[in-house]
């Protein structure tokens, strides 16, 4: 179980619209911010940039947040460059795209299909201990919805500030946590 521990250190190339092509590091990039990766199963597919373009329509959002995001596929950092000049939805991408084609990354965090080499959808929300918070983990064709991901990334950051609360099912910024107790036992 990935839940409640750091993560392991790694470094990567990566791809990010008007950057070009650097590298990352988690110890360095991840640690110290709150940050969200995001892997898919491969550039150039079908389900993918949806994905990634859904992810892109949150990102202004989450940065408001304090939150870096990242997309992480077992391609290299020249093929998401490729995919970004040739694909009108992955052209809007903003945010940083780590290459993996080592599966390091997708071992770390456990999302490897060890048959085909590609990653499942894994969307993975990280403290600024590097200390995962919430994990989801579709099979290949089940897509996801980022705007479920910042309402997870609010109670994520709300628990982190106040330890001794939490966030009940449909929970928004601004609705009233709850404090498990004795008294709420039974009544709810």
């Amino acid at each position: 179980m990935i839940i409640g521990k750091r993560i392991d250190s790694f470094e990567t190339e990566a791809f990010q619209k008007g950057r070009g092509f650097f590298p990352v590091s988690f110890d360095r990039d991840f640690i110290g911010k709150w940050s969200v990766v995001c892997f898919y199963p491969a550039d150039f597919t079908f389900v993918c940039p949806t994905e990634l373009e859904d992810l892109q329509n949150q990102y202004a959002t989450l940065k408001k947040m304090g939150v870096e995001v990242y997309s992480v596929s077992t391609d290299t950092h020249f093929v998401h460059a490729a995919w970004s000049m040739h694909s009108p939805a992955i052209s809007k991408v903003e945010y940083i795209m780590l290459g993996d084609p080592s599966h390091k990354i997708s071992r770390i965090f456990d999302v490897l299909n060890e048959d085909s080499g590609l990653a499942f959808r894994g969307t993975f929300v990280i403290d600024p201990d590097g200390v995962v918070q919430t994990a989801e983990i579709n099979q290949l064709g089940i897509g996801r919805d980022a705007n479920v991901l910042v309402e997870k990334v609010r109670a994520a950051q709300h628990i982190k500030k106040n330890p001794n609360e939490v966030c009940p099912a449909k929970w928004k910024q601004g609705d009233k946590p709850m404090k498990p107790g004795l008294d709420l036992v039974g009544k709810i």
